[in-house]
């Protein structure tokens, strides 16, 4: 589905016990570009010393903090806690984006279930995540590969043309949205292509070293990319390589 204007209600739910507390500002900023965070909460056992770096994040951030304690050891009642009031918010709030920050393939059935209710779900975890759960989202983006601060290192580099090639599953789902969205010129408006994948499900050019995904097509020669101007600026295109 298409992703929304950038005046969405938007509500995020934090797995403190599966999300570095260092890439906040980093989650934020990239929620911005939807809407506003009105809900925002973080979901943990607040007396374990590992979530401690989350504290000063939760006031700086307004972050609600939602205090769950281990009731059995090996289960984590925190988990349930964001399910629960994730599905309240379904039904009680205007949220039209959910934000999921975890690593956790627990959360796969709500997220499927958000999604059949029309919503977006925007994703955060890292690459441990299972690939049913990132694959369940509208956006999954990975945070090992966003630095937190400008003290870090930065983003892994990006991957050569070769490699991208060797990756089937990504090749396939270029190829396909490409070939959806081409005219009779052989040509396919990128922006066309763009939401062709996007409706797909999770994808984001980041997760493979390039900030845009006209850069992206740009790095593989099977495919050719031109920018046309006009009068309201320009518009790029791309189609597959004449193997000629």
């Amino acid at each position: 589905m298409p992703l929304p204007a950038p005046s969405a209600n938007i509500a995020l739910f934090i797995d403190a016990d599966n999300a570095p507390a260092a890439k906040i500002n980093f989650i934020i900023g990239e929620l911005a570009s939807y809407g506003v965070v009105n809900i925002r909460r973080a979901y943990g056992n607040w007396k374990k010393p590992e979530l401690a770096g989350w504290e000063s994040v939760l006031h700086d951030k307004a972050i609600r903090p939602i205090q769950q304690f281990d009731l059995i050891k090996g289960k984590n009642a925190a988990d349930m806690a964001l399910l629960i009031d994730a599905m309240d918010t379904l039904y009680t709030k205007n949220a039209e984006v959910f934000c999921i920050v975890s690593s956790d393939s627990d959360f796969t059935p709500l997220v499927t279930r958000l999604r059949a209710e029309g919503k977006t779900v925007i994703g955060f975890g890292t690459k441990k995540a299972a690939e049913p759960f990132a694959n369940s989202c509208s956006k999954f983006l990975y945070l090992d590969e966003e630095p937190a601060s400008k003290d870090e290192k930065p983003p892994r580099a990006k991957r050569p043309g070769k490699e991208l090639k060797g990756d089937t599953k990504l090749m396939n789902t270029l190829r396909t949205a490409v070939r959806s969205a081409m005219g009779e010129s052989d040509w396919a408006n990128l922006a066309v292509v763009g939401t062709h994948i996007a409706n797909q499900g999770s994808f984001d050019p980041r997760n493979h070293g390039y900030s845009k995904l006209s850069d992206l097509l740009k790095a593989i020669d099977v495919f050719e990319t031109k920018y046309v101007k006009d009068d309201n600026g320009g518009t790029h295109f791309v189609r597959l390589r004449s193997k000629g």
